[in-house]
């Protein structure tokens, strides 16, 4: 088994009820075949190159963050700007992004048959509590917001849609791997960057491990100021007709007004009626 971002090897645990007989099969290096397109991938370096806090850069900029040289920088900028999707800043040699970038995250998320079965749920319980839900996708070892719905409390915490987290430092995230064999924890805990986002994000790979297991057992993830001091927040894992996990409900709510025992005997038989009941409908989209 390959060795963890900290180096040490992580065992299987045979005692996980959750876990497969079979790891996950490893799929080829993309960038081996004959069909890749090299330059398909630097365009959307470049657009994912505003990912960073900067809303605006120059070419030197651009070619940094996205690792690319001058000359392969200029062409994928000139063809992005022709194409409309970025535009030169009046009187300056910045690029930012345009709207038109955003009607790919509108078709995925018009598309998208999980959060139109998810949407009424995750408003009743914005409305009946008055506390903010979200639905939470999986992606790599990233929980990718697809939908959120604020309550009547408005917390100053800026994530909207599309905004990203690592999975095992959200309740979300932990939510759905606890629907994970072990060997496919492992293989996510290995992708993810354990770098601390708050002095209260663990970072320790067998504690992180541990702590998936521990929720499993619960039937629930709560977990407090590890990706946004002063925020609790409590999940429960959607699965498909397969059983697997799929995406996760959540409730996140301030600490000024609740502590993590209220969280868990108020919040969390919300969370898990609203994921069973979403669980029960047909998702075609991720029929295997």
């Amino acid at each position: 088994m390959p060795a963890n971002p900290r180096g040490a090897r992580l065992p299987p645990d045979p005692s996980d009820p959750h876990a497969s007989s079979a790891a996950p099969t490893p799929k080829a290096a993309p960038r081996t075949s004959s069909l890749f397109i090299g330059s398909t991938e630097k365009s959307f370096q470049v657009l994912q190159a505003f990912n960073g806090p900067q809303r605006h850069m120059t070419l030197a900029d651009i070619a940094r963050a996205a690792d690319l040289d001058r000359s392969a920088t200029q062409r994928v900028v000139y063809t992005l700007e022709q194409l409309g999707y970025l535009r030169r800043i009046p009187e300056s040699r910045h690029y930012g992004l345009t709207a038109k970038v955003l009607q790919l995250s509108y078709n995925y998320l018009r598309a998208n048959e999980l959060i139109d079965k998810a949407s009424p749920y995750l408003l009743d319980i914005s409305r009946t509590l008055g506390e903010t839900t979200n639905l939470h996708e999986l992606d790599g070892s990233d929980i990718v917001f697809v939908a959120r719905f604020h309550g009547r409390h408005l917390v100053n915490v800026d994530f909207n849609v599309g905004a990203r987290l690592p999975a095992f430092f959200t309740a979300s995230g932990n939510a759905i791997l606890t629907r994970f064999s072990h060997e496919q924890r492992v293989a996510i805990l290995e992708r993810t960057p354990l770098v601390q986002i708050t002095p209260f994000t663990e970072v320790d790979p067998q504690r992180l491990l541990a702590r998936v297991q521990t929720m499993a057992e619960k039937g629930y993830a709560v977990m407090a100021n590890e990706n946004v001091l002063g925020d609790i927040s409590v999940a429960a894992p959607i699965t498909d007709h397969r059983g697997m996990a799929v995406a996760a409900i959540n409730i996140s709510v301030p600490t000024t007004r609740w502590t993590v025992a209220s969280v868990e005997k108020e919040l969390a038989p919300h969370v898990q009626v609203a994921a069973t009941s979403i669980s029960k409908a047909k998702f075609a989209t991720y029929a295997g």
